[in-house]
């Protein structure tokens, strides 16, 4: 059986090359309501795949299960750790949570999510997403959920200084109808939101697709809702040992981004930065050492 931390959706990836036509057919149905497409009997799932049942039996193998139950089990583990809370994320790590000291299991975990992130970044997607961030002839809309907030507003702040139009939405969802009623296509939504995942932004992203806006979501490895919107979707790895995610992988991604957006708009950039510092010059706000 697969490795419990290798998403089904990670195995289709893996696999997808390698499935028949009508093999991918019900991987992109799962994938379409992802988890609970696969989360039926086998017969409903075949059916609601409009495929056979031998289909996905061979489908579950190629993906490295041993028969459909397996691979049920596995979408109903993703299920459970979609929507777990901090007390059950603390009680999974520390039930088996080996003798070493947390500082180096802290360390185990991180390098971990990072390798895991970075080696799921299709480089395709990275460089369509810096072209939707770099792209002034649109707005680029940035917003965050309770924990992603924080994400959100690094983002802005370096978003913009690098290019012009950049709007943080506020915390508060019930302004956004206000922002959505400018969103022009073209325009970019850039979207944070990690388990347990929240409703209003997921609502956001349904209002904000039909208006023809370029959705990145940036989530983690098991996926928010918004990803059935999404134009483009960021995995990043996040478990710990610790009763909350990290965000040190989905910080690295944003940091790629930003540097590969600077590079994008240089040299419109570099004018906004000069001009920038000569009004920071002007408030004094940084100290001058001669």
């Amino acid at each position: 059986m697969p490795k419990p931390d290798v998403t089904v959706r990670e195995r289709i990836r893996e696999q997808y090359a390698s499935l028949t036509q009508s093999e991918r057919k019900f991987a992109k149905a799962l994938l379409e309501n992802y988890p609970s497409g696969g989360l039926a009997s086998i017969t409903a799932v075949a059916e609601n795949a409009g495929v056979s049942t031998p289909t996905v039996t061979r489908m579950v193998q190629k993906l490295g299960f041993k028969g459909f139950p397996q691979f049920h089990k596995a979408l109903l583990r993703e299920l459970e750790a979609r929507a777990s809370g901090p007390t059950q994320r603390r009680a999974n790590w520390a039930a088996a949570a080996p003798d070493s000291h947390i500082l180096n299991r802290f360390a185990e975990a991180v390098t971990h999510n990072l390798e895991q992130t970075f080696a799921n970044v299709d480089l395709g997607q990275f460089d369509q997403a810096v072209d939707m961030l770099s792209d002034t002839d649109g707005r680029l809309y940035v917003v965050g959920g309770r924990i992603t907030r924080a994400l959100a507003d690094y983002s802005f702040t370096h978003f913009q200084a690098i290019r012009k139009r950049v709007t943080h939405m506020t915390s508060s969802s019930a302004t956004w109808p206000h922002y959505v009623l400018d969103m022009e296509p073209g325009d970019t939504l850039l979207v944070f939101d990690v388990r347990r995942y929240e409703t209003n932004i997921e609502r956001l992203a349904e209002l904000v697709a039909p208006r023809d806006v370029n959705i990145i979501l940036i989530t983690d490895q098991w996926a928010s809702p918004v990803s059935k919107t999404a134009k483009l979707v960021f995995n990043c790895w996040a478990e710990i040992p610790s009763a909350w995610d990290s965000n040190i992988a989905t910080m690295m991604l944003v940091e790629a981004l930003i540097a590969a957006t600077q590079e994008n708009c240089w040299p419109d950039t570099k004018k906004r930065f000069d001009k920038l510092d000569e009004l920071f010059d002007m408030t004094r706000l940084f100290r001058k050492f001669s």
